[in-house]
């Protein structure tokens, strides 16, 4: 008796962790490009890599990044369709996959192409508008209109790329004390004051952090313990480390550039992302370099180069590391594929796993729990 249920606690145990190792991955999209249906839901198996189609919406405008909320059930995406762009907020049955649209309001801004939402807001980043809109959320996850606009207002030295302000992305501070978002056009990372509760002031301006000319700060992301941030800039490749503090100071101590020694092709950086343990920093880079940098992140905060690989396809614009460490994803917008790589979580190194997912023009991927 004794052995039959040490056969069955067995059994029970092998089941559930692999029932833990199967997340669901979203997959946001461009649909003006190819035959998309905007949001894709698959299951994800985090031990074999393998996957599966489980759902997806219908007609959603150009759901280009996504962010989900902390319980789970509601998703919010950015619908980037020039002067006619909007943001939705969907329901979201993780079992299933299905979303359903709970509603959408103008995003108040050409190009939106980053939102993040917490229990009160939806902040959202519009880049060709080069400002920050705010909407509430209503008890059923859907948003109000926006409540407040920011407009940010300022150029760079490219005249090509930094004509005005293009503002790329809004973060939160692990404390949820601040916002910090990074504008293209100007060279610079805004710090706001985040206003949770407030019914149209949510965010106000702490000041701003100026970067190297002409470099287009794209993402950055925070180190596992908060100290360090991490930021891509897309025009000039360069990959810039700062100190944080609970105040919302950020202190330059090293640059670095993601660009190969003599590397003469087109340049792009565009996501960057740290591993689940904190140990390892990945960023993408596309144009011509189309590539993926490996660097290990030491005690003090600085990072140690390890290595750099194709991503297999054109466009890698964004990727995701399965919440287990064990695969990191990288979405082709051009090529139309997301590539599947194995991660060793010793070394931080990626192996093509030959395994791949066939999508029209992958932009953001996300992984959330079923």
């Amino acid at each position: 008796m004794k052995r039959l249920y040490i056969v069955l606690f067995s059994t029970l145990a092998f089941t559930a962790s692999q029932a833990q190792n199967k997340f669901n991955l979203l997959v946001g999209t461009y649909t003006n490009t190819c035959e998309s249906k905007g949001i894709y839901v698959y299951e994800f198996d985090a031990t074999s890599g393998d996957f599966k189609l489980k759902n997806s919406t219908e007609k959603v405008v150009s759901p280009s990044y996504l962010s989900v909320s902390a319980n789970n059930k509601f998703v919010y995406a950015v619908n980037e369709n020039g002067t006619q762009s909007a943001v939705t907020a969907l329901s979201y049955d993780s079992p299933t996959g299905q979303l359903k649209v709970l509603n959408t309001h103008s995003s108040l801004g050409a190009d939106p192409c980053h939102l993040i939402n917490d229990d009160k807001n939806v902040i959202v980043a519009n880049y060709s508008g080069g400002s920050i809109a705010v909407f509430k959320k209503n008890a059923d996850g859907s948003i109000t209109e926006g409540q407040q606009l920011i407009q940010h207002e300022g150029k760079g030295p490219n005249a090509a790329r930094q004509e005005k302000a293009h503002v790329h992305q809004v973060v939160f501070s692990p404390d949820k004390k601040f916002v910090l978002s990074n504008d293209l056009g100007q060279d610079k990372v805004f710090i706001y004051k985040y206003n949770p509760g407030a019914s149209h002031e949510v965010l106000t301006l702490k000041g701003t952090v100026d970067v190297k000319k002409g470099s287009g700060p794209r993402h950055l992301t925070f180190s596992k313990d908060g100290k360090f941030v991490y930021l891509v800039q897309e025009l000039d490749a360069t990959l810039t480390t700062f100190s944080y503090d609970k105040s919302g100071a950020l202190k330059l101590i090293a640059e670095t550039s993601i660009l190969p020694k003599g590397f003469t092709g087109g340049t792009g950086a565009a996501a960057i992302k740290i591993s689940p343990d904190g140990k390892f920093l990945y960023v993408t880079d596309r144009v011509d370099a189309n590539s993926i940098s490996v660097y290990q992140i030491q005690k003090d905060g600085s990072i140690k180069f390890v290595e750099q690989e194709s991503t297999l396809g054109k466009g890698p614009r964004d990727f995701a590391i399965d919440p287990t460490g064990n695969y990191l994803l990288v979405g082709h917008q051009y090529t139309n594929d997301i590539m599947i790589f194995k991660r060793d979580k010793i070394t931080g190194k990626l192996k093509n796993t030959g395994k791949k997912i066939d999508l029209c023009s992958p932009v953001g991927l996300v992984f959330t729990k079923i």
